[in-house]
Formats: C-alpha cells, sequence, structure tokens
C-alpha cells in the first residue's frame, strides 16, 4: 500500500517531469515556435498511437512517463500561442498564469461552495462584480449590496460561452412563467404545463444568422425544440436586419408563439460584426421579452475607450455573455454570464442538503455546473497585473492590426477581402483577379462554377497549411453580400496574439499564394478561368 501513497507524499523521480515543465512554462511562445514549427501528425497516425483501452496494470517510473509524453503528446499539439497561429480565438498567455495555474492545480480548491473555496468565494464574487460594473456601470451603492449577496447573483463564472448562453436563457424561460394560481410554475410543472396554462403555442429565442451554434444547443435541452431559434437575415457588414426581425416577430404573434427572447450579438464568432443593440432594446422593451447580449467576442472590448462605443446599448440587456478565454487572456475554461438585475438569478437557484444549503454564500446555488475550479482568480491577476489599461491597450493593438491586415490583402490583386474587421477579425480568400472579373461579368452558369472552384481551393489551401505546421488560419463558410449570398469558403483570421508581426502575416499570404499553386484544383481553375 505504501508504493501507492508515494506519489501523494513525495516527489519521487519526477526531476524530468519538473525539467519538462519549466521548459514549456517558463517560455510556451519558445516552445511552439522551437519545438512544434514542424509538419501536423495526420490523425489517422495518431489514433493508432492511441488505440488501446487496456489500464495499465502497475505504475510506470515517472521519468518513463515523462519521456512518453515528450515524444507521442506533447510534441504533437498544437501551437496556439505561436503568434503564427491566428486561426481561432487562442493566443499566447501572459507569462504569470502557468505559474499560476500551477499553484490552483495543486491547492485544488472547488468553488461550488464556501466548505472548499473559502476566500476564493469572495474573491470571484469580486471579479464578477468587477466585470458587472464594466458593463452596466452602476452605482458604489448597488454594488455594496448586491456584491456579496448570497441569496442572490450578479453573474456566474461557467466553463465558456456555451454554458453562459445557456444560463441566461434558463433563467429567462423560468422567470417567464411563474407559478400563478393553481400553475406552480415552469420549474416545478414543465414547459407544456406552462404553456397550456399561459396560453401560447411556442416560444421562440430569435438571434442573426451569425449567432452562435451554442443558441441551437440552448433550445434543445430547454425544451423549444431547435425550430424555436428564429434566425434573421444580416445586412452587408454582417449585423442583424431591423426590418427582418420586425416581420419575423409579426409571424410570430400571428402563430400565437412567445418570444422569449432576442439575441444581440457582440462580435460574431465568423466575423466579428456587431449588431445595433440600441435598436434591438428598444424592440426587446416594446415586444416585453428578454434582451442577452452574446459578447463571448466582444466582450473585452468594454475595457477599451477607444472602441467601447461599438456597443452603445449593451448596458440595457438584461444577462451578456463574456468569455474571458477570448480577449482578456486567461485560459481556457472561463466564461461568465452576468445579470442585470441581481434577482434574474433567483429562478435558477438550487439547493442541496449537503452544500448549497439555503442562507449559504456557496455559488453553485446559481451556476448550472456544480465542482468548478478557481479560474476566476486567473482573470483577477490580469486585471490587476495589466491593469484596465493594459488590457486596453492589448485590445486596441488587436483591433489596429485587423486593420492593417485587411489594408495589405486589399494591396493583393489575388486575395479579396471578404468582411472588413469590426474587431479583430476579419475574412478573405485567394481569388484570381481574372476569377473575381468572371464572377462579376460572366452568365449565373459560370460564376456558379468559379464559385465552387474558389471554394474547393480555398479550402484545400488551408488544410494543406495546416498540415505544413508553419502558420495557420481557420476557415468557415459565410453568405457575403456582395457575392449574393452564395456560400463562400473564407479564411478567418483572430489577431489576438499581441506577439503577432505584419511580418508574420505577410509571410503567411506568401505560404498561401505558394500553396495555391501547388493545389490540386490550380490546374482546373486555370482551366477553367482561360475558357472563359
Amino acid at each position: 500500500m505504501q508504493d501507492f501513497l508515494n506519489p501523494f507524499m513525495t516527489n519521487i523521480g519526477a526531476q524530468e517531469l519538473s525539467a519538462l515543465e519549466a521548459d514549456i512554462t517558463d517560455n510556451p511562445v519558445s516552445y511552439c515556435h522551437d519545438r512544434l514549427n514542424r509538419p501536423v501528425c495526420s490523425l489517422e497516425e495518431l489514433e493508432k498511437q492511441f488505440s488501446s483501452v487496456n489500464i495499465p496494470e502497475c505504475p510506470v517510473d515517472t521519468g518513463i512517463y515523462t519521456r512518453y509524453l515528450s515524444e507521442n503528446v506533447l510534441n504533437q499539439v498544437m501551437p496556439v500561442s505561436s503568434p503564427a497561429f491566428v486561426g481561432h480565438m487562442t493566443s499566447a498567455l501572459p507569462l504569470h498564469l502557468p505559474a499560476l495555474g500551477k499553484i490552483l492545480t495543486a491547492l485544488n480548491q472547488n468553488v461550488v461552495k464556501l466548505e472548499t473555496s473559502h476566500v476564493l468565494t469572495a474573491l470571484e464574487r469580486q471579479v464578477l462584480g468587477m466585470m458587472h460594473k464594466l458593463v452596466y456601470n452602476c452605482d458604489d451603492n448597488f454594488y455594496q449590496k448586491w456584491l456579496h449577496n448570497g441569496d442572490h447573483a450578479l453573474a456566474s463564472f461557467c466553463s465558456g460561452g456555451t454554458l453562459a448562453n445557456l444560463t441566461a436563457l434558463w433563467a429567462c424561460r423560468n422567470q417567464l412563467m411563474p407559478a400563478d394560481g393553481d400553475f406552480a410554475g415552469l420549474t416545478r410543472e414543465g414547459l407544456a404545463r406552462g404553456l397550456i396554462h399561459y396560453g401560447y403555442s411556442g416560444l421562440a429565442i430569435l438571434v442573426s444568422e451569425l449567432g452562435h451554434y451554442s443558441l441551437k444547443k440552448a433550445v434543445d435541452v430547454l425544451g423549444l425544440g431547435q425550430d424555436a431559434l428564429v434566425k434573421i437575415a444580416t445586412d452587408k457588414d454582417g449585423k442583424i436586419c431591423i426590418d427582418d426581425l420586425l416581420i419575423q416577430l409579426q409571424e410570430l404573434r400571428r402563430r400565437n408563439i412567445k418570444p422569449m427572447a432576442i439575441v444581440g450579438i457582440a462580435g460574431s464568432t465568423e466575423t466579428g460584426s456587431i449588431d445595433p443593440l440600441d435598436a434591438l432594446a428598444d424592440i426587446a422593451e416594446r415586444e416585453q421579452c428578454h434582451f442577452h447580449v452574446d459578447a463571448a467576442w466582444g466582450g473585452a472590448s468594454l475595457l477599451s475607450e477607444r472602441y467601447r462605443h461599438l456597443f452603445k446599448g449593451i448596458e440595457r440587456a438584461d444577462s451578456v455573455t463574456i468569455d474571458a478565454h477570448k480577449q482578456m487572456y486567461v485560459p481556457m475554461g472561463s466564461g461568465m454570464v452576468l445579470f442585470r438585475q441581481p434577482t434574474m438569478a433567483d429562478a435558477i437557484e438550487q439547493h442541496a442538503n449537503y452544500i448549497l444549503r439555503k442562507g449559504s454564500k456557496d455559488l453553485g446555488r446559481h451556476t448550472l455546473e456544480g465542482s468548478r475550479s478557481a479560474m476566476s482568480l486567473m482573470l483577477h491577476s490580469n486585471l490587476h497585473l495589466l491593469g484596465r489599461q493594459g488590457m486596453a491597450a492589448l485590445i486596441d493593438a488587436g483591433i489596429e492590426k485587423a486593420h492593417q491586415f485587411a489594408d495589405f490583402i486589399h494591396q493583393q490583386e489575388d486575395f479579396e477581402l471578404i468582411s472588413k474587421p469590426q474587431l479583430c477579425l476579419l475574412t478573405y480568400r485567394y481569388a484570381p483577379p481574372v476569377a473575381i472579373k468572371l464572377m462579376r461579368e460572366g452568365s449565373e452558369q459560370i460564376r456558379q462554377k468559379v464559385q465552387d472552384m474558389l471554394n474547393a481551393l480555398n479550402q484545400n489551401i488551408q488544410t494543406m497549411q495546416r498540415s505544413a505546421g508553419k502558420t495557420f488560419v481557420s476557415r468557415t463558410s459565410i453568405k457575403p453580400a456582395q457575392w449574393d449570398k452564395q456560400p463562400t469558403t473564407v479564411f478567418r483570421v483572430v489577431l489576438a496574439n499581441p506577439l503577432t508581426t505584419p511580418e508574420i502575416l505577410e509571410d503567411m499570404i506568401k505560404e498561401q499564394r505558394q500553396l495555391a499553386r501547388q493545389s490540386e484544383f490550380w490546374e482546373d481553375l486555370q482551366a477553367l478561368l482561360s475558357s472563359e
């Protein structure tokens, strides 16, 4: 038995593991550049390495396991800290965070309840209060009253935007059908009985066609059905079309379907577009429905005095989602949902005899998740060690870099900017000038052929670039207004990493140009273009 207790009592044979940990955490960016700048193993190869499902019977030496990790796992992780990895939200992190993460792991706190977190409960409420003030800017008396009030919640942490959106809409749904007469409330009797009692044929949530896929999950989990998510058309800038929203609301009234919530997007995942939040707040108020803002992407930009005006109206939202693991530079797994009125969280309050007791200040009383790590400490550290000015400077630099890169793309005759940056995201594609000319002047049949070929080519370029392992952009398919809303495969770039330079981006474009000529679709595209 003593042999199995050793890992809990002494750090036997861990020198190699400690050396590997230091090699990575002392400078993750260098590790990514020096060790991971190589062709990527195919998924098929990796699956073969991890095909055994037998649990090891006996412990192995720590040094042997460390070498296994180094040679088979860590050498194939994605280099998300690299300044040339510009395809997703993950970025290089401030170098104090790996050490802080190690401390949190060692202490193993669980903020679901006071008994396993204590001081970190108070700290988390403080951080949530800071974020609430960032969005709603209430006076000091408000925060003195509500900040540490255990019976209500200004906000809550969760693993990310998906759960934040779900939590907001869960509270919205439960508030919509409270106890009334002989009806004990939706929370007790369920959605079907609630619809009957209140006389609705159904509920609906309205969001632009660029709404995050988590909303589709939310209507499913909440029992509304995926058809309850009503997608609204967008304009040429990716913003929700108010006229189409009003038409859809009129149609819902005709069908006796209650609009449960209107969702405004403050930074769409694909293009970074921001809806007219003030106008949406007016409509939600008139329709007497919940107004939720998904600011998972854009919420951090509220720290910027230069760009905060883009979010005018967010302070009128009943609830707001923000992801700290995007542009607040904390590790993955740190989302938040904020409530304008602290009493809104009462609609989702839960209790258990062994934890989350009535009258307690357990954070888990108002969260969908149970056990959670103290990720709030990561954000707390950034807010103090970087400060508002430092974080704002990072956000401003990312947006400015996106505008500079957009200008650079404009100067390339064989690349086309698809969506102009509103935040630090933009989309573009490889498209030779002859192809663009045919797309504008050719017959409908020719335009479709060229579009299909460009889609295939750009998809292939992105796949080859990812496999080469030098640089990375993501790809998506959007329906830009300039191409008659035709599905268009584009490169998606996120310029959140403060270490990304213009030179890196220029080299990335050069690589994409070279890969285009190496693509299996290149000759077919040239043949098509020369035949017209």
